[in-house]
């Protein structure tokens, strides 16, 4: 059973800004009482996006401009707090297929990456000159390249970009969800334990 190779993902952006986003606000605990991450996406970044009475703040999710975006933008840190994996599905459920970020949080990291959701890593200077692209044209096409470590955008812009080679070769590969390689070694492990005399 082989899985998607991900050398790139492309989309639109959006910029969240902010440095230690942890996953409580990413996706907070209250809305975690599920038995399946079906509908997480609705949730996302609640907290942030929405008053008591449930009317919206503002946040740049809800901005029409940016409805189409699957590539968020952020500060350091991204992903922090504790290492729930509802806060990366939420994020995928909600169409965000890669994070931009000046850094991860290793757990976070992790989690996003055997969802192949690529997270890809660039200075803060960059970001922003990237986020104020994304501005002036919300419709600006972002390609992460996973196989070559940048970030093209625009008319032939690029910016550089880093994603450790643990999960860029997994992503490549098409190996980034060790549970379906599990499933895919299923038989051999089967005829191992036999073997065994399990």
């Amino acid at each position: 059973m082989a899985l998607e190779k991900i050398t790139q993902v492309s989309g639109q952006g959006v910029y969240v800004p902010g440095s230690d986003i942890d996953t409580d606000r990413i996706i907070p605990a209250r809305f975690m009482k599920c038995v399946t991450f079906d509908g997480l996406g609705e949730y996302l970044f609640y907290d942030v996006r929405y008053n008591e009475d449930g009317s919206k703040k503002g946040h740049p999710l809800d901005e029409p401009r940016f409805s189409a975006a699957s590539i968020l933008l952020s500060g350091e840190n991204f992903g922090c707090g504790s290492s729930r994996e509802h806060a990366p599905q939420a994020l995928n459920r909600f169409g965000i297929k890669a994070v931009i970020a000046q850094s991860f949080a290793e757990i976070f990291f992790g989690n996003c990456t055997t969802l192949g959701m690529p997270c890809a890593i660039a200075s803060s200077d960059d970001i922003k000159t990237l986020a104020a692209a994304i501005d002036a044209d919300p419709g600006l096409e972002i390609t992460i390249d996973v196989e070559n470590s940048q970030i093209n955008y625009g008319d032939g812009q690029s910016i550089a970009a880093s994603i450790p080679n643990t999960a860029s070769d997994a992503l490549i590969s098409g190996r980034w969800d060790p549970i379906a390689e599990l499933i895919e070694g299923a038989d051999k492990t089967a005829a191992t334990m036999t073997t065994a005399g399990y």
